[in-house]
Order: structure tokens, then C-alpha cells, then sequence
């Protein structure tokens, strides 16, 4: 999946966007089924929540820059995605995941486009592998005191710790060896404890839903959401930080 997400970061423009909205997609229909009441309501809720999200994701492709769509409509229109999906089918919960599944990508989508796209989009996706990747191998080394033992009984502090340290370091590296800038630096370990909490939530909705994973796509790993449940609440972050400082200028 690294090499896949790093191929398409590399080319940009409509591969970038593809695999984001594609990724976008199944998020979706993982949601729907996490949300679903019944069978029949989990197909039809699920068609239209892909649907509605659909819209707002077809202007990020690289071609809506030549109408000037601007990102604060697409935001409206994830809005709008959101309102129509709750007033069809009467669930907030299945509208939250248009947001929750949408948002992400535009934020994505932003990072790549920047002049330093490539730099910008690296830090926040592989922030959340390092702070994975550390938080299991000290999780594992270290054990002792579980985090949320009721929501993720595999989780620890110690594994906490771990994650945000690998996440900070690589952050550091990322400073010296490309420039990126203190602010962003200096927000990693944050950024880091925050994908802990992305995982956490979708450990919950999960439990909720009484399954163990969200999805079969990705044999041996679960589901997509799976395995971007830490990067949904990164990606808005990390473009609100490069965004920022605009309004200062």
C-alpha cells in the first residue's frame, strides 16, 4: 500500500486524485455497513452515501482547477452531501461519514497541489506510518498500561509514546533533509497523538457495530478504514497548518 500511495504522490495530478477518491469510496461503503440497521437499509444507504459524496469529490480532480472551483465550495458542497444524505435516509451517524470520508481527500488533494506538494503530503501520511510502526514495536517490547483497554484492548501507553517519538523523529528528519517548515515540525507529535485518537474512534465504531474489522479488501489487514483511520483527522490538520499562515500575510 506504501509503494502504491507513494507511486501516486509521486505522479500527482489525476493519479493522486484517483486513488483518493477510490480510497474515499470504499471508506464510504465501510461506513454504511458499520452504520447499517439492516441488510436492505445497509444496500440502499450505502449506494446513495457514495453517491452524495460523489459529487463533492469529482471537483478535486485536477481538471476543476481550470473552472477555478474553489476549495471553499467543495467544502459547501460536502456540506451540502451531508445534509441531503441525513434528510434521505433520517441517519446523522451515515451523513457524518460523508464528512468523515470526504474531507480527508480534499485536505490531501490541497497538500498536493502546493509547490511543495510533494514534501507537504509525505510528512502527513507517513507521520501516521511512523507513529503506527512505533507504536507496535514498542507496544510490543515495552507492553505495561493499557490506553483505552475498553474501546482497544491492544493498545498501551507505552505504544502510545513510541508512535509519537518515531513520528517526531521522522518529523525532525523531514525539517533537515527537505525543509519543512518549524511550524509543521513542531505540530508532528501532536499530529501523532491525534492519529492515535483517529484509530481509537474507529476502534470504537467497531465495537459498536460488533465487528472486528471494517471491511475484507485488504486481505490479512481488514478494511480500508483500517488502515486510514489515523490519517482522517491528520490530512485536515495538516492542510489547516500550511493554510494558516496565508491569512497573515
Amino acid at each position: 500500500m506504501i509503494l502504491v500511495a507513494g507511486v501516486a504522490l509521486w505522479l500527482g495530478g489525476v493519479a493522486f486524485w484517483l486513488l483518493c477518491i477510490v480510497g474515499a469510496l470504499v471508506m464510504m461503503a465501510e461506513w454504511a455497513n458499520l452504520d447499517a440497521v439492516t441488510p436492505v437499509a445497509s444496500a440502499r444507504n450505502k449506494r446513495l452515501a457514495q453517491f452524495s459524496v460523489s459529487v463533492p469529490l469529482a471537483t478535486m480532480a485536477p481538471a476543476s482547477l481550470i473552472l477555478e472551483v474553489h476549495d471553499f465550495f467543495t467544502i459547501g458542497l460536502l456540506a451540502g452531501a451531508a445534509f441531503f444524505c441525513v434528510i434521505v435516509t433520517r441517519r446523522p451517524t451515515l451523513a457524518a461519514g460523508v464528512i468523515y470520508c470526504g474531507l480527508p481527500v480534499l485536505a490531501l488533494v490541497f497538500l498536493r497541489r502546493q509547490e511543495e506538494g510533494v514534501v507537504f503530503t509525505l510528512w502527513a501520511l507517513a507521520l501516521v506510518w511512523a507513529c503506527d510502526i512505533g507504536a507496535y514495536f514498542s507496544g510490543r517490547t515495552f507492553g505495561g498500561p493499557k490506553l483505552a483497554p475498553a474501546i482497544s484492548p491492544n493498545k498501551t501507553w507505552a505504544g502510545l509514546i513510541g508512535g509519537v517519538l518515531a513520528a517526531s523523529l521522522f518529523g525532525a528528519l523531514m525539517h533537515v533533509q527537505y525543509g519543512l517548515p518549524w511550524r509543521m515540525t513542531l505540530a508532528t507529535p501532536v499530529l501523532a497523538a491525534v492519529a492515535v485518537g483517529g484509530d481509537l474512534f474507529e476502534s470504537w465504531l467497531k465495537r459498536r457495530a460488533g465487528v472486528k474489522d471494517s471491511g475484507s479488501i485488504l486481505p490479512g489487514h481488514g478494511g480500508v478504514l483500517d488502515r486510514l483511520d489515523g490519517l482522517v483527522p491528520v490530512a485536515p490538520l495538516a492542510a489547516l497548518l500550511v493554510v494558516l499562515p496565508r491569512f497573515y500575510a
